[in-house]
This record gives C-alpha cells, structure tokens and sequence, in this order.
C-alpha cells in the first residue's frame, strides 16, 4: 500500500513532538505551533488573494520563515542540538530585520489616523487575519517560554515583530497612502 497521510497514531488524542517525544494534542506545545500553522495557512490566504506582487512575494518568504518557527515551537525540551544540527534556528538577526522593514513601511505607507476596521480590500482582511493568528501563537509561545518549555526567546521578538509587519503589509495592500509623520 503506498504511504498514506492516514497514520492513525494521533487517534487517541497524542502527536509526536519533532527529534521524538510524545503529547496530548491539547499541550501548551502544541498549541503554540498548533496557532503558528493556523497563521501560516491564512498568509497561504493573504498571498493567494493580495494584488500588490511585492506583498505576494513577502508572504512567501513569510511562510516558509514560519516553519522555522513551527520547528522551533515544536522542539521537545531537550532536544534543542538536535534541531540547530537539522534546521536554521531563529537568531536576533530576523527579528531586527522584520523591524527594519516595518519603519521602511512606515516611511513609505504611513501610519494610518486611527483604528483600522479589516476589509479594505481582500488581501488586506486575510494579512488582518493572520496577524492576529500570529498574536495567538505569540500568546501561546509566551506561555511555552513562562513554563521554561521554549528555551529561544527570540521566538517571541521574531512573532511581535512578525505581527507589526503583516499590519503595515495590509496596509500596503490596501494602497493607503498618508504622509508619514
């Protein structure tokens, strides 16, 4: 029979941790990869719906950082060499450069007057969506971290950061222009 995405093993309310291990489905682990794999599926949305190619073009790369993330969220405790011997970890340097790129937007876009209701436009309501998908995994990382179960703290500065950048994004697809301040 050829492989299966059908495993069976996950029928009693477990999953497997990446590098081994095993946990409810309900973990605070697997919770917080569990929100990050929700936010990448809705910037999947945002870059299938969002006109501006450039947004298109960062969402992707956004993406597949997110698996980095996914992967460090989804590291047993333990188990940290075993990732960084396999995958790229999150180092300070994103976090910096998703900061740099948000005071980029803000120079270019501008900061919107006062609240922004989602909707704009399509594109714009699905990068609403994932950041706030991002802000849940960011809430459920915070937890990991609390508990002395996320060992890489830049994971958290990565997400806030990651959160700010898909609002200016939105804001970008929308095409709202204002004189920075």
């Amino acid at each position: 029979m050829p492989q299966s995405i059908v495993t069976k093993g996950g029928d009693g309310g477990e999953t497997s941790l990446l590098y081994g291990g095993r946990v409810a489905k309900d973990d605070p682990r697997t919770e917080a990869y569990g929100a990050l794999d929700e936010a990448i599926s809705a910037l999947g949305l945002a870059r299938a719906l969002c006109s501006d190619r450039e947004v298109r073009e960062r969402l992707l790369e956004l993406e597949r950082e997110c698996f980095t993330v996914g992967a460090e969220l989804a590291t047993g405790s333990g188990q940290r060499a075993k990732l960084e011997a396999h995958f790229p970890t999150l180092g300070p340097e994103r976090a910096d450069a998703l900061e740099r790129e948000v005071h980029e937007l803000e120079a270019t876009v501008g900061l919107p007057q006062g609240f922004v209701l989602p909707g704009g436009s399509p594109g714009a309501a699905a990068l609403d969506l994932g950041r706030s998908l991002v802000r849940r995994a960011e809430r459920r990382a915070v937890s990991l971290r609390r508990s002395g179960e996320l060992e890489n703290g830049e994971v958290l500065r990565y997400l806030n950061r990651l959160s700010d950048l898909l609002f200016m994004l939105a804001r970008k697809e929308e095409g709202e222009r204002t004189e920075p301040k």
